[in-house]
Order: structure tokens, then sequence, then C-alpha cells
């Protein structure tokens, strides 16, 4: 059970980070066949956006590719180790900021602001707690018709008597997610319950906004057993294109 001190200290220092994050993308082949394979296909309605809020990027593995497509960008972690390795490899991006947070707190981030609120590979290990207080922030933060994609643990409800190898959050479920979401004025537009390493979907994506503008959208609730199947699929083709670049 990732509690927030486990959190905490686990991103904040006692984990290796020399691999920046990549390690977690190899069935994809790396985060770049995972971003144009599995996660761009799923956002490719949503950016380009204007603003972009990333929950917990870490050292920045999904950061790169959000960055050239928002004309504003807000990354909010609890870990400072993660807040100062962004802030040096983006140096260069005029047009994003980095902030600490205390894990539940959002404050940094401006309400009514943000197209799009992202967060993946990161709070599969909030437990529902950290949800709870996150959810309702995320709501406010969004503009009007803005959306957030949001991964998380579904281990309550998939993950029984399993053995737990990547430390998901053990009181997440998808089932209570979306319970939230209608709780506070959002509406779920898509939530796709996937598997990682295994055919149990533990976990789980969540694509939600606020209802009083997806009033007239019918949620789309989904199983795929297939999603990691889609990795080795998505890698094994990537491994012949990815050594050619535009001539020049």
């Amino acid at each position: 059970m990732p509690s927030l001190e486990w959190n905490r200290q686990t991103w904040n220092g006692r984990y290796d980070w020399s691999g920046r994050g990549e390690e977690w993308s190899a069935p994809w082949g790396g985060s770049e066949p995972q971003w144009f394979g599995a996660l761009f296909p799923r956002l490719h309605r949503i950016l380009p956006a204007g603003a972009v809020l990333e929950i917990a990027p870490g050292f920045g593995r999904w950061t790169k590719f959000l960055l050239p497509l928002c004309d504003t960008y807000l990354g909010i972690d609890l870990s400072a180790q993660c807040v100062d390795a962004c802030r040096e490899v983006f140096a260069a991006a005029s047009h994003a900021t980095f902030a600490q947070n205390d894990g539940r707190v959002l404050d940094a981030a401006p309400a009514a602001s943000f197209d799009l609120v992202f967060s993946f590979d990161s709070l599969v290990h909030a437990e529902i707690d950290i949800l709870e207080a996150y959810i309702p922030q995320i709501l406010q933060k969004l503009t009007p018709a803005g959306v957030a994609f949001i991964h998380h643990s579904n281990f309550r409800d998939a993950g029984k008597n399993l053995l737990n190898p990547h430390s998901r959050a053990t009181s997440g479920s998808a089932a209570r997610v979306a319970q939230m979401v209608e709780q506070h004025a959002g509406k779920v537009l898509v939530q796709e319950l996937v598997n990682w390493g295994d055919p149990v979907l533990h976990d789980c994506i969540t694509t939600f906004g606020n209802a009083a503008a997806y009033r007239d959208v019918t949620p789309a609730y989904l199983a795929n057993p297939e999603f990691i199947a889609e990795a080795s699929i998505i890698r094994r083709f990537h491994s012949h294109y990815c050594h050619i670049d535009a001539a020049g």
C-alpha cells in the first residue's frame, strides 16, 4: 500500500532515476513509440491545447511530448528531485513552469485555466484518499471544455489476492473514481480498464470533464486486456522505422 510518505521517499531519492523513467516504456520500445502508438491516439482530439497541467511528471518522460503541443505548461510533482531535474532539462522552454507540492494540493495551478490535465504512470501509486483530494481540484482547474486524462489504479476491484509487483495503490478503483467525478459536477467521457504485465485489468485510464460542457456525451466504459499486447506490436514495428530521419 503506497502511502503518501512512501511516494515522497521513493521518488525523492530512493528510486534510481538514471534511466529517467524510460525503463517503464520498455514494453513499447521506449517512450517515443509508447507516446505515438498508445497515448497520442487517445489524446489526439485534445492536443494541441492552449494550457496543459501535468501531475507528477517525474523526470519529464511525457513532458517532452506535451511541451511542443501547448502554449503554456505547468508540471506539479511532490518530488523536489523531479522538479529540479525537469527545470534543468526543459530550461529552454520558456512556456514551461515546474512546481513542488505536498502530494495533495494543486494550489500552484490557477483555476479554470487548463485545457488538458494529464497524468500517466504516476497516480497508479496514489491511494484513494489522494484521488479524493485531487479529482475535485482537477475539475476546478479545467477550462469549461477542458479534459482530464488520468492513469490510476483499479487494484481494489481487479487485483484481489494477486501479487503487486508494480506497487499499485491497493485501494484504487475505477468505479470509485467515476463516482467521485460525478459527485463533483464532472462527467466521465471514457473509462478504459487496462492491464500491465499480466491479463488482469488492475489499471485504469479515466478521461473526464465538466458535466455542463459534456452533457450530450454518452460515456464509454471499456475493458482492454490487450493493452500490453499492443505494446509488443508497437515495439516490433517501431524498431524498423526509428532510424529514419527527415533528409537534411
